[in-house]
């Protein structure tokens, strides 16, 4: 009778992180209330590297369709963007902790001015990402505090959310 009691637990345990977004929660629902005609999403990383991000941004984005274009290294940002502009998503969201696209980075930075150019809005989870022209940000690196950078919004044609701090 322990079991199939064990096996059921055993199940629960490997759902609940399917069932818990986490990180990326709060920059989805953010990001469906200013731009609710937005349904799709991509992600520039390390898809290896990242899986774990990439596994919580996928679970909060129910309903929405996810881009992931892998990238090992710099080299490979410029592809990546072809690979945008040819699959044109609505929106980009950036992985903090992504050694090649993360947050800071350069390439994190190439990325946001060429979506933004494609009137593609990007989405961050820290304050660092609204710093260097993400138009949101909200999540574990802003202290669940919303931030918006207007001057990123107009040139990507997209509102900034009521109740945002500017940056």
């Amino acid at each position: 009778m322990s079991k199939p009691r064990f096996t059921g637990l055993l199940l629960a345990l490997l759902a609940a992180p399917l069932l818990h977004a986490g990180d990326y929660d709060a920059v989805i629902s953010a990001m469906k209330k200013a731009w609710p005609s937005r349904t799709s999403i991509a992600v520039v990383c390390d898809a290896t590297a990242s899986r774990g991000a990439l596994n919580e941004l996928t679970a909060a984005a129910g309903g929405m369709r996810v881009l992931v274009v892998d990238v090992k290294g710099p080299q490979d940002v410029g592809k990546a963007i072809g690979t945008l502009n040819q699959h044109h998503p609505s929106a980009l969201v950036l992985i903090a902790g992504d050694h090649v696209a993360g947050d800071g980075s350069a390439a994190a930075g190439f990325l946001i001015q060429r979506m933004a150019a494609e009137k593609i809005p990007t989405a961050a989870t820290t304050q660092e990402g609204v710093k260097q022209g993400a138009v949101i940000g909200i999540g574990p690196g802003t202290g669940g505090k919303l931030f918006s950078n207007a001057r990123v919004a107009a040139v990507a044609g997209v509102p900034v959310p009521p109740g945002a701090t500017p940056l």
